[in-house]
């Protein structure tokens, strides 16, 4: 009877200290809907698609806005990250097709005052699109842009929000989103879209979450070594070709400062397999045995890593000092994210994760390359 009584007055008390607690789950919780119109950009001459007048969609978005449950969340002023959920009708349907986009987000504060707030969003995630490169029913041999129905999907937004009060928010902003399939199948262009939105926020129970403050003790802006090996798949030239691996080595230092982020500087070598089918499969181009000579890339580079807790967000900007035989520019940039499976400030290995990153060149995605890395 005694322990019956004891279960009893402990669940009471349970019940009673989360009652009492200052956060519950829907605090910070909004969802957030924008109706956008914008155009498709003309990015490089290959780019012969007709351009639609107009192009629409609806973005849907839930978003929490953090208040300090990791310490991460603090270092970074507690952003706003989010699931986002798009439709884009191009305008052209016979061509283009439709978009459906799933991408998780984060939301930075640029400029924060008690009623008007300017915000960064930045996105990355998968996109579907009815309509395709095809030589088979249903036939769209125009569209030289996508050559797969399922892509990578980017998008930033930027926009002036109104705090009309705890539960509303109404805001006003430009928006500009990028799908390829990163040359996974060919042709793949890629469609560059910009725009402007308008939409609402709704928070359920409060937009303004009490924030947990702790003694937060600055992390060493430490040096590390790191290397990182991944691998993409390109496919030949010709629409339905073979694919072909690329494979990447990266090694580089990397810096932390303020805690939360990473600068880094280093060399990039990728090996590719395609180009050395092309030229051996194309006798005349080169000198007879040295395919291999001219089928690999060096560049060296800069970075940045914002981190936020386990997962990190990556931008690269990179200047080639050896082409492949096929030239594409003297510049490349890479954008993608790292997940971290060990994460620690002493031992030999400091740093474990996996990773995933878009190339690029200018507008063009090159390819899209995924593996491992570490930091000693």
């Amino acid at each position: 009877m005694h322990k019956k009584l004891l279960f009893v007055y402990s669940l009471i008390l349970w019940a009673l200290s989360s009652f009492g607690q200052e956060h519950n789950s829907l605090d910070g919780l909004g969802i957030e809907a924008n109706i956008f119109d914008g155009h498709v950009i003309k990015h490089e001459a290959k780019f012969e698609l007709p351009l639609p007048a107009l192009t629409t969609g609806v973005d849907m978005n839930l978003q929490w806005k953090t208040y300090g449950k990791k310490e991460w969340q603090q270092r970074r002023r507690y952003p706003i990250v989010g699931l986002g959920f798009a439709y884009t009708n191009y305008g052209i349907d016979s061509v283009y097709g439709r978009l459906f986009s799933i991408y998780p987000n984060i939301t930075i504060p640029l400029i924060t005052g008690r009623k008007l707030e300017w915000t960064l969003r930045i996105g990355d995630g998968v996109g579907y699109v009815t309509r395709d490169y095809s030589r088979i029913h249903p036939f769209d041999t125009i569209n030289n842009a996508i050559g797969s129905k399922i892509n990578d999907y980017a998008s930033f937004m930027t926009d002036v929000r109104y705090h009309v009060n705890q539960h509303w928010d109404v805001q006003l902003g430009a928006n500009f989103s990028h799908i390829s399939d990163a040359s996974f199948h060919q042709p793949n262009l890629g469609i560059n879209m910009y725009g402007f939105h308008l939409g609402v926020k709704y928070f359920p129970a409060t937009s303004e979450p009490k924030h947990i403050v702790r003694e937060l003790k600055p992390l060493k802006n430490r040096w590390l070594f790191q290397y990182r090996l991944t691998m993409a798949f390109e496919e030949a030239n010709a629409p339905e070709g073979p694919l072909y691996p690329i494979y990447v080595a990266t090694g580089y230092v990397s810096k932390r400062w303020f805690s939360k982020n990473k600068f880094f500087a280093g060399l990039d070598y990728s090996y590719h397999t395609n180009v050395y089918a092309y030229l051996r499969n194309n006798i005349g181009f080169v000198t007879p045995g040295t395919e291999a000579d001219h089928s690999y890339k060096s560049a060296v580079f800069v970075g940045n890593e914002f981190l936020l807790g386990r997962v990190g967000v990556v931008l690269q900007a990179g200047y080639y000092i050896h082409q492949a035989y096929q030239v594409e520019g003297l510049f490349y940039e890479k954008l993608g994210g790292t997940l971290y499976l060990v994460q620690r400030e002493h031992g030999t290995i400091k740093e474990f994760f996996l990773c995933g990153y878009l190339k690029a060149y200018m507008a063009v995605a090159e390819f899209a390359e995924f593996g491992f890395g570490m930091g000693l």
